[in-house]
């Protein structure tokens, strides 16, 4: 006759698998991060949900009384950025952006941030909001969308 296995309060697993129930476990969660796995454009997205993003005209209008944040690469802001602007790479900002000179002590300020295409400057925008410059917004589109709109690069 054969053995019926009774089930209890092991998530409803069998008696029998109580020693394994670790195992499964993280079998279980090792295919929930397969599921959930995000991409870039999703944090980018998910970044975009929690932070405040102007227009070009708007990032324009402003050029005099807000800081200007390129967080694209060294070599992308030799080739040409917006006037005023200062560089601090998307890779090292949580690092850099409380001894730059510029922005020390300056949480209050408003900051536009761009990068090349609004990526890499809405997840800096939503790091440094976490940092507390709460005033910091990303430009939509970035340094394309405003060198396509014919604005003036330095």
């Amino acid at each position: 006759m054969a053995v019926k296995p009774t089930i209890n309060v092991n998530n409803g697993y069998p008696e029998s698998y109580k020693n394994r129930l670790p195992v499964i476990a993280n079998i279980h969660l090792f295919f929930l991060k397969m599921i959930m796995t995000l991409t870039a454009m999703d944090l980018v997205a998910q970044a975009k949900q929690h932070i405040v993003e102007i227009d070009i005209d708007a990032a324009k209008n402003s050029l005099e009384t807000s800081l200007i944040l390129d967080v694209r690469e060294a070599a992308e802001y030799t080739a040409g950025h917006l006037p005023g602007a200062f560089n601090i790479p998307r890779g090292v900002l949580e690092f850099k952006i409380g001894s730059h000179p510029d922005f020390q002590d300056k949480q209050d300020a408003h900051i536009i941030v761009y990068c090349q295409s609004g990526g890499r400057s809405a997840l800096a925008t939503e790091v440094l909001n976490k940092m507390g410059f709460n005033n910091a917004v990303s430009m939509a589109g970035g340094f394309k969308a405003w060198t396509e709109s014919g604005n003036e690069v330095v």
